[in-house]
């Protein structure tokens, strides 16, 4: 789990989480948060050996976040990593169906867009940009999810061994998309479960207008990559039978 200003919320997750799947460890990988989430992480783990907590020196993003996190993950010998917010949109409680999907596929999507998926207490607005947001995902990279830019997801081990973790440089919606993109086109299998989203009560959302013009960007960039790469397999496909 990712911090940084989660003061309110950190050690009421940290709780759900444990009680929700007793097995699981938790890793807060915290970036220095100035509120003092990291010490409330760190006065957790002080009396729950299953909680550890990675400091950080300095905000560097929610892409960076994870990557340290996945590494820290690999390094320990873990062989299924999870990743969710700290703000409690992601509800623990529903953690188990993640790891029952995880039997059948390399990443296990928590979706809010699929039949009985749905987000509580958001915005229209808020809700026009996610649905819209993933639609461009489908369409200009022919990705067949439907929630690509979820937060709330587990992977095997392998997977993130064999999508090249080291070249990935994309923050927020944008590495949530690269890592599914990534993950489909190593051959994996990828597999969406229908989650209940629910906003967050305390703290502010890291959502923000850079954030999504970097998504549209990026996501656009990968389409024209994967336009012509297409172009070129058909060009070269006709000649070799030409």
């Amino acid at each position: 789990m990712p911090t940084y200003n989660e003061a309110d919320n950190i050690e009421l997750v940290i709780d759900r989480v444990r009680a929700s799947v007793p097995a699981l460890d938790v890793l807060v990988v915290d970036d220095s948060s100035p509120d003092g989430t990291g010490e409330i992480a760190d006065k957790v783990a002080g009396h729950d050996a299953k909680v550890q907590v990675l400091h950080r020196p300095a905000k560097a993003g929610l892409g960076v976040a994870y990557l340290a996190g996945f590494g820290w993950g690999m390094e320990h010998g873990y062989d299924v990593l999870i990743e969710m917010d700290a703000d409690g949109s992601h509800l623990p409680e529903q953690l188990p169906r993640l790891l029952e999907a995880l039997h059948g596929a390399d990443l296990v999507l928590g979706a809010r867009w699929v039949r009985d998926g749905r987000v509580m207490n958001w915005p229209r607005r808020r809700e026009l940009l996610s649905r819209g947001g993933n639609a461009y995902v489908r369409l200009a990279l022919g990705l067949p999810l439907h929630d690509a830019t979820s937060g709330f997801r587990a992977f095997r081990r392998t997977t993130l061994e064999g999508v090249d973790l080291e070249s990935v440089t994309s923050q927020g919606y944008c590495f949530q998309v690269d890592l599914a993109r990534r993950t489909l086109a190593a051959g994996f299998t990828v597999a969406e479960v229908p989650i209940t989203f629910v906003e967050r009560e305390y703290g502010e959302s890291k959502m923000n207008g850079p954030i999504v013009r970097e998504a549209l960007i990026q996501v656009s960039r990968w389409a024209l990559a994967h336009r012509i790469a297409q172009a070129r397999r058909l060009i070269s496909g006709r000649q070799v039978g030409g």
